[in-house]
């Protein structure tokens, strides 16, 4: 009970913060292009000086070389995914114009600008190499054959980009990651007055992320979800199937324990804020798309407490 009542509290500290923001684009003060430009500030320059600060002042070079075999636990996790995605979009019968998109939804997860935010109220700054474990694999897999599945709903034929899939994958807070990682293994320490203006540039992390979120969701219109069937596949796929196959990769292998917390919370986000973008530009459903991320960032707030709960069975 302990743990979920944290997590409840947790959880709301980002839910006051998406609120704020919707509130504040139902004002006007907030419009498309408001949303568009914290997205960018937050991807290109807040995440990667908070990557820069957080790794070079909390982990020793031991602690970073033993994290690239951990990102066999989420290719794995979202490769069974994949696999379950098809037979459930066979059942369904989702037609073809939604989908790779349906496909891209089911397995891919939220894991920064929800993602980040939740383990670091959850956890602290300590789950955050973890969390860049997952946002590695998730981000990788969602801009080749996430990318490529929602080419295929649109009117031209489905090709893969591998200038444009690496230029997403090595995004800047990636980059800010390895910048990290590099610091701490050549023992580099940058000056002090430099850190202090990352420090306070990183700060904007979570605020900056729920602000996103909230605009996100003014923009798609709550008078607009609809749970139907294929709602009701996304929200299992999410919440239900994504941390249960992740518990069972990981319930038994000899890891550490926040590790195999984070994992399973990673796998339990919402929808990537960037499928509606995709589904855009290639000229699939993107309206779908932006309903489903709102949807399933809604059922996140409900379920993340009670995630956070079977936690408490993992060893």
């Amino acid at each position: 009970m302990t743990a979920f009542i944290a997590s409840v509290f947790g959880v709301c500290e980002i839910l006051i913060l998406i609120i704020l923001g919707y509130w504040l684009s139902a004002k006007g003060w907030f419009n498309d292009h408001s949303g568009t430009l914290i997205a960018k500030i937050v991807t290109q320059i807040v995440l990667p000086a908070y990557m820069v600060v957080t790794i070079t002042q909390k982990f020793t070079a031991k602690e970073l070389m033993q994290l690239l075999p951990d990102l066999r636990f989420p290719v794995l996790s979202m490769a069974i995914l994949f696999g379950i995605s098809f037979g459930v979009c066979a059942a369904l019968a989702v037609p073809k114009g939604r989908r790779g998109l349906f496909k891209s939804m089911f397995f891919n997860s939220n894991t920064v600008f929800i993602g980040l935010p939740v383990n670091l109220a959850l956890f602290g700054a300590k789950s955050l190499p973890y969390v860049l474990v997952y946002y590695m694999a998730n981000t990788t897999i969602f801009w080749t054959i996430g990318v490529y599945l929602i080419q295929g709903d649109g009117p031209k034929p489905a090709h893969f980009d591998l200038k444009q899939a690496l230029g997403k994958i090595f995004s800047p807070p990636l980059l800010g990651f390895m910048v990290g990682v590099v610091l701490v293994l050549l023992h580099i320490q940058l000056p002090n007055f430099l850190m202090a203006d990352l420090n306070y540039i990183g700060g904007l992390t979570i605020p900056g992320s729920m602000f996103f979120i909230g605009i996100a969701m003014y923009q798609a219109g709550l008078s607009h979800l609809k749970l139907n069937k294929e709602t009701w596949a996304i929200l299992l796929g999410r919440f239900v199937l994504a941390p249960l196959v992740m518990v069972a990769l990981v319930y038994f292998a000899d890891v550490p324990l926040l590790m195999k917390q984070v994992f399973i919370l990673q796998s339990a986000m919402p929808v990537m804020t960037n499928a509606p973008v995709v589904a855009k530009l290639y000229g699939a459903d993107a309206d779908t798309a932006a309903i489903t991320v709102t949807e399933t960032t809604l059922a996140a707030m409900v379920m993340i407490p009670v995630v956070m709960t079977m936690l408490q069975f993992i060893h």
